[in-house]
C-alpha cells in the first residue's frame, strides 16, 4: 500500500512539473503589443481627458498599462488581441488628426456604448472593476458634448435672423421630400453592394430620435415586411427582407412657441435583412447616403465595420436599435 502511494505521489509530483514547464515554456509566446507615439491625442478638455484615460485609454490608445496578471499567458493573448481590435475601431491617440466634428461625433458613439453597458467590456470589468465609468464620470462625457453642441453665444443674433430663412428653405425641402415620386436617379449603390432604396419614402414611421451633440432629429421608418413582422411579434430575430431606413434632418432653430422641426436634409441609412447575403455583417446590409445628391458614405466597403460596430451593443436584440412599443406590436400598428 505504502508502494502504491509513493507511486502515485510521484506520477501527481510528474504531471505538476511537466504543467509547470508547459506553462513557463507557454511565457514566451507573446504576441508583440507596442505603445507608438502618441500623435494626435483627442482635443478635449482635461476633465474629459480624465474620464477617458481612466477606463478607455488602457485598450483605446497608445498608452496601454496592463496590470502583473493581464501580462500571464494565456491571459496576455486574450488582452493584446483586444487591444488591438479596440484601437482600430478608436484610437484616442491619434484621433485628434481628425476634424473636431468627427472627433464630437466618434466621442458620442462611444458614450452611447458607455451608456449601454458595453464599453468597457462586461468581461474586462469582471477582472479590471476599477474602469467602470460612474454616473458622474458619464455626466461629465454627456455635459462635454452637450456644451460643444450649444450655438455660439456671438453668432447667436446671426443665427437667429438666419433661422427665418432656414425654416422656410427647410419647409420647401421637406414638401418636395414627401411629394417625391418615382425613383431616384443615378443614386450610386453602397460600397458593399447594397442598392438604394428610393420607396422608402413611402414606408411607415415606427421611431424617432435625436442627437444631442450634433443637434440632428432622426425619422426611422419600416417597409411592409417591417411593418408586418411588428404586427405579429416576429422582430427577434427579423425575418429576411425586413428593411429599415433612418432619416437624419437638421434641426431648425426653435420658434417663438419653442417648437423645433425638422430643417436642412442630411442623410439617409438603410438597413436590410439577409441572413445569407450579409452573414459576414451580422446578417444585415447596411448603408449611408450622404446630402441631397445621395452621396454613399465612405471610402470602401469596410465603412459597414463602423455600423456593425455601433449595433454590437443591442446585439440581443438582432442588432436593431429600435424596438416598438407594446401598443404597436398588440395593435399592429
Amino acid at each position: 500500500m505504502a508502494s502504491d502511494s509513493q507511486s502515485g505521489f510521484r506520477a501527481i509530483t510528474r504531471t505538476v512539473v511537466v504543467l509547470g514547464v508547459i506553462f513557463i515554456g507557454l511565457q514566451f509566446i507573446r504576441p508583440e503589443l507596442t505603445n507608438p507615439p502618441v500623435t494626435a491625442e483627442i482635443q478635449a478638455p482635461e476633465e474629459v481627458k480624465a474620464v477617458l484615460r481612466h477606463s478607455c485609454y488602457s485598450c483605446h490608445s497608445n498608452e496601454t498599462k496592463l496590470p502583473w496578471f493581464d501580462k500571464v499567458v494565456p491571459a496576455y493573448w486574450l488582452v493584446s488581441s483586444d487591444v488591438k481590435e479596440a484601437r482600430r475601431h478608436l484610437n484616442f491617440s491619434e484621433i485628434g488628426k481628425l476634424s473636431a466634428g468627427v472627433q464630437k461625433g466618434t466621442l458620442f458613439e462611444a458614450v452611447n456604448m458607455i451608456q449601454l453597458g458595453a464599453m468597457p467590456l462586461p468581461r474586462y470589468l469582471t477582472v479590471h472593476p476599477g474602469a467602470k465609468v460612474t454616473p458622474e464620470e458619464l455626466a461629465v462625457l454627456r455635459n462635454y458634448l452637450t456644451e460643444a453642441a450649444a450655438p455660439d453665444p456671438a453668432k447667436a443674433a446671426e443665427a437667429a435672423a438666419k433661422a427665418v430663412t432656414d425654416a422656410s428653405a427647410a419647409d420647401t425641402e421637406y414638401s418636395k421630400w414627401v411629394q417625391a415620386s418615382g425613383p431616384a436617379t443615378n443614386v450610386q449603390p453602397e460600397f458593399n453592394g447594397l442598392a438604394f432604396m428610393p420607396d422608402y419614402r413611402n414606408w411607415k414611421a415606427i421611431s424617432s430620435t435625436d442627437r444631442f451633440d450634433n443637434q440632428t432629429m432622426r425619422e426611422i421608418l419600416g417597409n411592409d415586411v417591417a411593418i408586418k413582422a411588428i404586427a405579429e411579434n416576429h422582430i427577434n430575430p427579423w425575418p429576411d427582407g425586413t428593411a429599415f431606413a433612418k432619416v437624419t434632418w437638421a434641426q431648425s432653430q426653435p420658434d417663438d412657441k419653442d417648437v423645433v422641426k425638422a430643417g436642412k436634409f442630411v442623410q439617409v441609412e438603410l438597413m436590410a435583412k439577409d441572413a445569407k447575403k450579409y452573414a459576414s455583417t451580422e446578417g444585415w446590409g447596411f448603408g449611408r447616403w450622404r446630402g441631397t445628391d445621395l452621396k454613399p458614405y465612405g471610402r470602401d466597403a469596410a465603412f459597414q465595420n463602423e455600423c456593425t460596430g455601433c449595433h454590437a451593443p443591442v446585439a440581443k436584440n438582432d442588432f436593431v436599435y429600435t424596438m416598438p412599443f407594446h401598443g404597436q406590436i398588440a395593435g399592429g400598428q
